[in-house]
């Protein structure tokens, strides 16, 4: 299967996005793709947010649109149906690893211990969401887990902000991070789409692409 790290290698950031209204799915999506950052991902975390996934899958095919914290196997045929070409969990069980895998479209497990990352690599998983990454270690620890778990590669997410995303950028278990600095409440309040497309063209300058990573 591709590895979501395939989807659009040269995108350094992931925006984690929590829409409230459907009706800004279109234009948030589309600054965030204009500013370099197309891979979205919409989490299920408000009652808008399949809706907003729906809107942009069928409004913005430049986006390649995901659906982040799932949570179960319902949440998982509930995001696909709606258009979610990626999947992302902040932790994993056997039952959800196992929508995730039929689902057919990439996924990403969350994980915060080295057992979960042995785990994985045990059902052939080497993709993973590392969540919360500064709460769980940061570079530091993914760092540690390059040398004895070298197969692995990870997309840190929890508290990563424009600072730190750089260092782990160079990790080289990583192959992207997730984020929400480019999309700051007052600016979403505000509809200021021109402002997220700027905070976008940042983030999406973090990392040139490396090719073999």
């Amino acid at each position: 299967m591709t590895s979501m790290f395939d989807l659009a290698p040269e995108a350094p950031v992931v925006p984690v996005v929590v829409i409230e209204d459907a009706a800004d799915a279109v234009p948030l999506a589309r600054a965030l793709v204009a500013g370099g950052l197309p891979l979205i991902e919409v989490t299920l975390r408000t009652p808008a947010a399949l809706d907003a996934l729906r809107a942009i899958a069928d409004g913005v095919p430049e986006a390649v649109v995901g659906a982040g914290t799932v949570v179960s196997a319902a949440g998982v045929a509930d995001a696909v149906g709606a258009g979610a070409r990626f999947l992302v969990s902040p932790g994993w069980t056997g039952r959800l690893l196992g929508a995730m895998r039929e689902s057919g479209v990439p996924f990403l497990p969350g994980v915060s211990t080295v057992s979960e990352v042995v785990a994985l690599l045990e059902q052939g998983v080497d993709a993973m969401k590392f969540f919360p990454a500064e709460a769980a270690g940061g570079v530091p620890y993914l760092k540690s887990l390059a040398g004895p778990l070298p197969q692995a590669r990870f997309c840190p997410t929890g508290g990563v902000s424009l600072s730190s995303a750089p260092a782990y950028l160079a990790l080289p278990n990583v192959g992207c991070v997730g984020g929400t600095w480019m999309l700051p409440p007052d600016a979403l309040a505000a509809r200021d789409w021109a402002r997220v497309e700027s905070l976008a063209r940042g983030a999406a300058a973090l990392r040139a692409p490396v090719s073999g990573r």
